[in-house]
């Protein structure tokens, strides 16, 4: 309880103690980290906007360059507005309040700075940032609780969350009523025959209506019924099914294609992330390559496709029709195969595309109310709690985002003096110094590049 109650106590710490100790001018701390987060910013959109030009596999046109020249611009723009109006934000805060509280050390001021910076950005590219911070930042809350004692994680946790948000997203894929490109990656999974809307035969004005088939044909009370369903599996393919070969070779080489596709792509980052041992000629194939680890993705890929293509076959033979709810018992067997290659980032960005598609859905019938610019306020949000954790609780933060933050910075995060923040009883300094000592992150020098030290 006296830890709590701290959280309310105003802290007498300037925010020159912590987090611009080298200048007494918060105009020349803010100017200085403007200066060196700009040559980062620039190099990842270059890298980013370069990708996704290679991606179109055609020979850019100037309108191309163009475009792709003025992205990377305003790209850069955002995202160096998000790390210079930080400390703009904290200073001013910090000056307006004259002391600091556990609200005000980086949760508001990174809202405000990142809902400065969210403006910048280009509308269409909005949504992808809030579901790329949404993801990062639900870990990090859920560490936060879980370091608390509030909550406990359970084993597969990551398979229950993608299964159940994967099944929402092949139903609405078999359905057709959305149009996201989520489903073009979940058409290499799953193939086109599965996508919606299903076809509705119609009846020729003048003949008799087909009988029903609501009813199952196959009761499965004799032996006879489960070979009739087993012949058809292997030999044919019901006439609901949209696929051309029996549905056995259509699950198995639909199961497959899938599975090299992983694993190529699995060698192939394990390439990219090696290249300098590559070039050297002093790579480990056997260590990097040739071993069960490459081999996961295509599993899980592979697993998925068949396990799904053949359930779906095998409901639609059982039950003598085709259905969009038939994709949510296929989608929860198949997620099975998640297990084979668990990953948070995976199953969380699953989980909030499906609540992103399902909330648009709900607008768009009036179920769920339209709340204008509610997409640059989530991004606020979640941008603010990753910048609260990484200066508060950086143990609770993923290793990877907190390298983000420091190059973003200017290399200035471990800089920060954080020990008057230990008050508040997470142990702030131990934390961040620990996640110092994991990422090998060294001071190279006693000032940052740009300090305007003075």
């Amino acid at each position: 309880m006296n830890v709590q109650s701290k959280f309310l106590d105003p802290l007498c710490v300037t925010c020159q103690e912590f987090q611009h100790p080298w200048t007494d001018k918060c105009v020349n701390a803010t100017a200085g980290i403007l200066l060196s987060a700009t040559p980062y910013c620039l190099r990842v959109y270059t890298i980013v906007y370069a990708f996704s030009l290679l991606m179109r596999h055609r020979v850019p046109t100037l309108e191309d360059l163009k475009r792709t020249l003025l992205g990377i611009m305003q790209s850069t723009a955002f995202l160096v507005t998000n790390a210079y109006t930080f400390i703009l934000y904290n200073c001013l805060i910090r000056n307006l309040l004259g002391r600091y509280y556990f609200g005000t050390v980086a949760f508001i001021p990174s809202f405000l700075s990142s809902l400065t910076a969210i403006v910048v950005e280009r509308p269409a590219r909005r949504p992808l940032l809030t579901l790329y911070v949404a993801n990062v930042a639900t870990e990090a809350l859920w560490k936060m609780a879980e370091s608390r004692n509030w909550v406990h994680s359970i084993p597969h946790g990551q398979t229950f969350i993608f299964g159940a948000s994967i099944s929402i997203l092949l139903y609405l894929y078999r359905m057709g009523t959305s149009t996201d490109s989520i489903f073009n990656i979940l058409r290499i999974f799953v193939g086109k025959e599965e996508a919606g809307p299903i076809a509705i035969p119609e009846i020729i004005s003048g003949e008799q209506p087909a009988p029903s088939r609501r009813r199952p044909t196959v009761r499965f009370s004799t032996v006879a019924d489960l070979v009739n369903v087993y012949s058809s599996l292997i030999r044919g393919k019901h006439s609901s099914c949209r696929h051309k070969t029996s549905c056995c070779s259509y699950a198995i080489l639909g199961g497959l294609r899938p599975f090299f596709g992983g694993v190529g792509l699995q060698v192939a980052l394990k390439l990219v992330m090696n290249f300098k041992a590559v070039a050297q000629g002093r790579m480990l194939w056997r260590k990097q390559i040739f071993n069960r680890n490459t081999l996961q993705l295509g599993i899980f890929m592979g697993s998925f496709s068949f396990l799904y293509k053949a359930v779906s076959c095998l409901l639609r033979h059982c039950f003598n029709r085709d259905e969009a709810l038939f994709a949510i018992p296929a989608g929860l067997i198949a997620s099975i195969t998640f297990t084979q290659y668990p990953d948070n980032t995976v199953a969380l960005y699953v989980m909030w595309k499906a609540l992103q598609i399902l909330c648009s859905i709900g607008q768009d019938k009036g179920i769920v109310p339209r709340i204008p610019n509610f997409m640059m306020y989530l991004y606020a949000f979640f941008t603010a709690v990753l910048f609260h954790v990484g200066i508060v609780e950086a143990q609770s933060l993923r290793p990877n985002y907190y390298k983000f933050l420091q190059a973003i910075s200017g290399e200035r995060l471990n800089k920060f003096n954080l020990s008057a923040f230990d008050v508040f009883g997470l142990n702030t300094q131990g934390q961040t110094t620990e996640m110092l000592k994991s990422l090998k992150i060294v001071d190279k020098s006693a000032l940052p590049a740009f300090s305007f030290a003075s």
